[in-house]
């Protein structure tokens, strides 16, 4: 075993004046590689044993438990085996010494105990330390959490974080080799035993940064607003639900500027934007939720990030990432202490790799509010935007999909759906005739500038003023230009003109489209293509932005209130212009039920993983 002190204690110092001077150290953690490997370790013990004095200032540590009566070498063996397998913070190096919860002879285990290294070998039947890996410090008997630190190479977060003993979280105070990269430090799966009252026990969180954290800054994306206001005094109630759950949260993690849509890599001038790991590496991780995107994409020691979604800020992400995502029903979850972009419209959700956690995260967010109010599944599917027959690969994976729902489903119709057609032949009276293009184009647009500047540009203008003698901080070319339009170019009505018409599509969408059902919550599932394996090149010059006007069937969602669900469904080959050879982006799928029914389409989820229609996709370049 090779152990190595990589940095000791860290120390901040302040002077005060030379009359009374004084100096402030508080130790921040420290840093030391097992074989190999670095690793934090932090200032708060979580348990003491008895120890031996020795001259190590730290010896690495394996807590095992059995439930054997005898723990015999096989024993020893089988549990190395399963941490190995389970656990990626654990290492051969940490059995240089072991200690068993449990009693047993420790001279019948000499010789398994050469075979591994293994130095020292104690046991204590009252010590209820969780198994794991851990650091000792010989003189005091202490334990301390390892925490395995990885580098984060697709530039996915913003700062690694650790949670305090008081309940607030602390910048990671550890660095490892790595250009830009942010280090992530996550502690050892095997310290956590899930339960009915901590149902995410363990689960590794990514936080985009809009969401405060008690302790940490939140940036929102810009810089000059992480600069000017102090950390958070509180956790917002829908994070914080996550962490009452059992969730550790390992870092916050990027946003594009406000959570507003920007494209890499141009209009993201205050930071760099991520990089999505599938296909050739170079594709677009898209936005608002890049972070979280990029980072299930890429990462298998992260296991689901919580993002927002007001006009597709999840379910983009989602979609080009290769993962789960969910913009759920509107209203579904406090966003207390989040960064508001329009809270018309404004949402919460996941993205992730497992349909399970996904759901059981689910559960733990949205509360009561996850409905079970269903005995089977919609036998009626509306497809919007498929192929008649397919032409590429990826319309092939869209198409044998959509043939697997419905037989899994015993569907009695599936229609392609003209919605702009249906409206015309159904047109509510508040309407007044006016064709769904021109009555929802400018909703979008008037509710994010309106009230995003109203809410944040303006208090956030003032601050910076005054903290900066009448200075104006940077704005990202895409912020900038939507608050100048919705300023310039929107009347003092015109909001309340955007929610009325709002509200007239939501209506009638729930009328035509998904009308409730007592036995399937949702008559019916409205389905559309989420992505076709586009390519989106990062490296291309884009043009001026935009105002995000228009119709299209991602804004169902966003103005009926309605779950907009993505579901993983394959891959297929494009040639890259970046490396010269064939890669695989995501295809994926995008499904809509009544407002309410989010519980059933993640039950639906689950069940297409057990039927073998869906696949758990890996991290990297390739899903499969």
């Amino acid at each position: 075993m090779a152990f190595r002190m990589l940095k000791s204690a860290a120390v901040t110092m302040s002077l005060m004046s030379m009359a009374n001077a004084a100096i402030s150290i508080s130790k921040t953690g420290t840093t030391v590689a097992v074989n190999g490997i670095s690793y934090y370790v932090g200032v708060d013990a979580v348990a003491t044993i008895h120890s031996k004095p020795s001259t190590a200032d730290l010896v690495p540590l394996t807590v095992m438990k059995s439930s054997e009566e005898s723990f015999t070498a096989a024993t020893f063996k089988s549990i190395v085996t399963n941490y190995t397998a389970f656990d990626d913070v654990f290492n051969p190096g940490f059995l240089e010494a072991v200690h068993l919860v449990g009693s047993t002879n420790s001279s019948s285990l000499s010789t398994v105990c050469h075979e591994y290294g293994t130095q020292k070998f104690t046991s204590s039947s009252h010590n209820q330390v969780p198994p794991g890996p851990y650091f000792l410090t010989p003189n005091t008997g202490e334990l301390f959490k390892a925490y395995r630190l990885y580098s984060d190479v697709q530039d996915a977060f913003t700062e690694g974080t650790i949670e305090n003993s008081d309940g607030t979280f602390s910048i990671l105070s550890a660095s490892i080799p790595g250009v830009q990269s942010s280090t992530i430090g996550v502690p050892s799966r095997l310290y956590y035993t899930k339960t009915a009252e901590k149902p995410l026990a363990g689960v590794r969180l990514g936080v985009k940064d809009i969401y405060d954290i008690a302790g940490i800054k939140t940036s929102n994306g810009n810089r000059a607003y992480y600069e000017l206001y102090p950390p958070a005094n509180v956790t917002g109630p829908a994070v914080q639900s996550l962490i009452d759950a059992g969730a550790i949260i390992v870092g916050k993690m990027k946003t594009t500027q406000f959570a507003n849509g920007e494209s890499p890599t141009a209009d993201w001038v205050d930071y760099h934007c991520p990089f999505n790991a599938r296909g050739d590496g170079y594709q677009s991780p898209s936005s608002s939720s890049a972070g979280p995107g990029a980072g299930i994409g890429a990462y298998d020691w992260l296991d689901i990030g919580i993002g927002s979604d007001t006009g597709g800020s999840i379910r983009n992400p989602s979609q080009v990432n290769g993962c789960f995502g969910n913009r759920p029903s509107h209203g579904m979850v406090s966003l207390d202490n989040v960064m508001p972009l329009s809270p018309t419209l404004d949402t919460a959700g996941f993205l992730t790799r497992d349909p399970v956690l996904w759901h059981e995260a689910a559960k733990v967010l949205y509360g009561n509010n996850i409905t079970s109010n269903f005995t089977e599944f919609p036998k009626k599917i509306w497809t919007s935007d498929f192929p008649v027959n397919a032409t590429t690969e990826a319309e092939s994976v869209l198409l044998d999909f959509l043939a697997k729902l419905e037989t899994f489903l015993n569907s009695t119709s599936t229609t392609a759906l003209d919605m702009g057609a249906l409206w015309n032949e159904t047109t509510p009276s508040g309407a007044n005739g006016s064709s769904i293009d021109d009555f929802l184009s400018l909703v979008y647009p008037t509710l994010i500038t309106q009230q995003q500047y109203s809410l944040l540009a303006e208090p956030f203008y003032a601050d910076y003023a005054a903290a900066n003698d009448g200075a104006r901080p940077f704005i990202d070319p895409v912020p900038l230009s939507r608050w100048a339009w919705g300023q310039n170019n929107i009347s003092a009505d015109a909001t309340e003109q955007a929610i009325y018409n709002k509200t007239i599509f939501m209506d009638w969408f729930a009328a035509e489209v998904v009308p409730s059902s007592p036995i399937s919550c949702s008559e019916s599932l409205f389905l559309y293509p989420g992505t076709l394996a586009e390519t989106s090149y990062r490296n291309e010059y884009t043009s001026l932005p935009e105002v995000p006007s228009g119709w299209s069937v991602s804004r169902v969602s966003n103005f009926a209130e309605v779950p907009d669900m993505v579901f993983p469904i394959g891959q297929a080959a494009y040639n890259s212009t970046i490396s010269l050879q064939t890669e695989y982006l995501p295809v994926a799928i995008d499904i809509i039920a009544r407002k309410g029914c989010d519980g059933m389409i993640f039950e639906l989820a689950e069940r297409l993983l057990e039927e073998g229609i869906l696949v758990v996709p890996k991290a990297g370049s390739v899903m499969y």
